[in-house]
């Protein structure tokens, strides 16, 4: 797929390309960052950055496996980055990060919910997942605000920098925008009124 650009009321989400090297590169250098983000070497040196935006997120666009956005603002700065990875049929998680000087102006949670909105219509998306390790209040605080509703904790089954994490998992689903599913979606039903139920 050509890469697409989404826009917000306060932000650009845009495909990220070799001029964005430097940006990616400093944001980086957060400790937080390179804490909680699995993918993100320690140290993040400069061709790691290189290799990200001239490499690794045109690639994901072109073979239709991640969208990757940088999240703008009018003036050019990056405020964060956003992916939607594709899972399995009809499903694709979520990943995102901000910038340190940019945090806690509601700039990801908006980015997210504009970035699932487009999955849903754009890309015959049916589920889209959270995963964080336990422990990451900030991403989990996004996601609720977008309004993934916490399905529960998952045991060793983040890879942290070759460790084995327990992470939480979230989702959000069409309906949770106001948003039609492409196939019929049957809820199973609650455990108090599921009939013949023993156990």
């Amino acid at each position: 797929m050509d890469p697409v650009t989404l826009t917000t009321d306060r932000l650009l989400l845009r495909a990220v390309g070799p001029q964005d090297t430097d940006a990616v590169y400093a944001a980086a250098q957060d400790p937080d960052i390179q804490r909680w983000i699995p993918q993100f070497p320690s140290p993040y040196l400069h061709e790691h950055a290189r290799a990200f935006t001239e490499q690794a997120a045109p690639d994901g666009w072109a073979n239709d496996t991640v969208y990757t956005f940088g999240l703008f603002l009018p003036s050019g700065d990056l405020t964060g980055m956003l992916g939607l990875t594709m899972r399995s049929l009809g499903a694709a998680e979520i990943g995102f990060w901000a910038t340190k000087e940019h945090r806690g102006n509601g700039y990801v949670t908006k980015a997210t919910v504009t970035a699932s909105r487009w999955a849903f219509t754009h890309l015959s998306v049916d589920r889209v997942e959270w995963r964080a390790e336990v422990g990451n209040t900030a991403s989990r605080a996004v996601a609720e605000r977008a309004g993934f509703t916490i399905e529960g904790t998952l045991r060793a089954a983040l890879d942290n920098k070759g460790v084995r994490r327990d992470c939480w998992l979230g989702s959000l689903l069409p309906s949770d925008l106001g948003l039609p599913s492409t196939t019929p979606y049957l809820p199973a039903p609650s455990r108090s009124s599921t009939p013949g139920d023993t156990a």
